[in-house]
């Protein structure tokens, strides 16, 4: 009884990883054009913004370089 209640619990929190963990697109095309997407729909409240392609988070970022002296404000993650 003890191993199925352990089995059922750790099949419970695997499935939750996986659901967490599960990327928002398929593919480095679908999240490019989403983040390029949104920067045009943000471009008319604020003027620098720009997307760029993480390799090694396989993710598109998009962000705000509007202050040259400080790092990119991150707005949105796109991950794939």
């Amino acid at each position: 009884m003890k191993a199925l209640i352990i089995f059922l619990i750790a099949t419970l929190i695997s499935i939750s990883g996986i659901i967490y963990f599960k990327p928002d697109y398929r593919s480095a095309f679908e999240a490019d054009q989403q983040c390029h997407f949104d920067m045009s729909n943000f471009s008319s409240e604020i003027s620098s913004l720009d997307c760029d392609h993480d390799l090694e988070t396989r993710q598109w970022i998009l962000f705000n370089s509007e202050v040259s002296n400080k790092p990119a404000d991150v707005l949105k993650r796109y991950s794939y």
